[in-house]
């Protein structure tokens, strides 16, 4: 196929969020595991059995992670709901040691905990042989599915997909499950995308860590956010946006600001000090996409999602 998706962490045009990033605002605070087996066709010939529930808690990269088995499931609950704004609004993360053993899961959100609603899941990986046991996938191939993306960066989702879906108030999600994607090439045992394509990842992994594995899953945008007035221009102006060149704020009645730009990573591109109600950013250096803005001032932090476009 012709269709590709964004490339590894820290190539151009990924979507990888780092764990260190300032975006994350919060992380799982419990975690209720349900494991699957080591192999879902002898589900009785190895127990997995690595890791504990709690190690999915707090922030990612300590080493601490659960493996789900094939088809097991992991559901993470937060101090405060997560909430839609612009751009992605959580990530998850997994430990693969490289960019091409990745391990997949499905990702599901709920507003109470009973009904759950699935980000749509594609997989372009050619399902005319089996991925082994030790096999390699292409990122490229793969959207909407956790795991996409080395150890230490997350796989973002955004609420803004779901926003129509019955049942679900993308600005109240209590939690969120992950679902471990059964490698398998048979039909009635394989997992599916959201097109009813079978989803070929590493397969069998007979080990005690089998299936996904679980570190952590970050909060972008939570209630908190929204009741400070985050996310809001409130008074501040920014124009043009989308943007080509060059980016013009003005901020009546402010005279000390801090400027920040960050790419969709969340590593700082830009770091301007304001000094006069109104700046002038000189932004044609950037490759085109989606950055967020962020302004410091006396009232707190007002963000922002500008856009690149050639």
């Amino acid at each position: 196929m012709s269709q590709s998706f964004d490339p590894p962490a820290e190539q151009e045009g990924s979507r990888a969020i780092h764990m260190d990033s300032p975006l994350f605002k919060a992380w799982a605070t419990e975690c209720k595991l349900v494991r699957g087996p080591g192999i879902i066709t002898f589900p009785d010939s190895v127990d997995v059995t690595f890791g504990e529930a709690v190690n999915a808690s707090g922030k990612a990269g300590d080493g601490k992670v659960v493996s789900l088995g094939d088809g097991g499931q992991a559901t993470l609950y937060f101090d405060m709901p997560i909430s839609d704004g612009p751009g992605p609004d959580f990530a998850v993360f997994e430990n693969s040691f490289n960019d091409f053993f990745l391990e997949l899961a499905f990702v599901e959100v709920s507003s109470d905990s009973i009904t759950f609603v699935r980000f749509g899941a594609v997989s372009l990986t050619s399902v005319d042989t089996q991925v082994g046991t030790f096999g390699l996938l292409d990122a490229t191939s793969l959207f909407n599915l956790a795991g996409k993306y080395r150890g230490g960066y997350g796989t973002p989702f955004d609420l803004s997909e779901l926003q129509d879906q019955p049942g679900l108030d993308v600005n109240h999600i209590v939690c969120v499950k992950v679902i471990d994607v059964i490698g398998t090439l048979i039909d009635s045992l394989a997992s599916h995308d959201s097109r009813g394509v079978i989803i070929n990842d590493p397969w069998p992994t007979p080990f005690e860590s089998g299936g996904f594995d679980l570190d952590a899953v970050g909060v972008i945008q939570n209630e908190a956010h929204l009741s400070d007035g985050e996310w809001t221009l409130r008074d501040m102006v920014i124009y043009p946006n989308p943007f080509k060149s060059f980016l013009w704020i003005n901020i009546p009645g402010s005279f000390e600001n801090i400027v920040m730009v960050y790419n969709i990573q969340g590593q700082l591109i830009l770091y301007n000090k304001l000094i006069t109600p109104e700046i002038h950013l000189d932004l044609e250096s950037l490759n085109q996409g989606l950055y967020y803005i962020v302004i410091v001032d006396e009232k707190g932090k007002r963000y922002s999602r500008i856009i690149q476009k050639i």
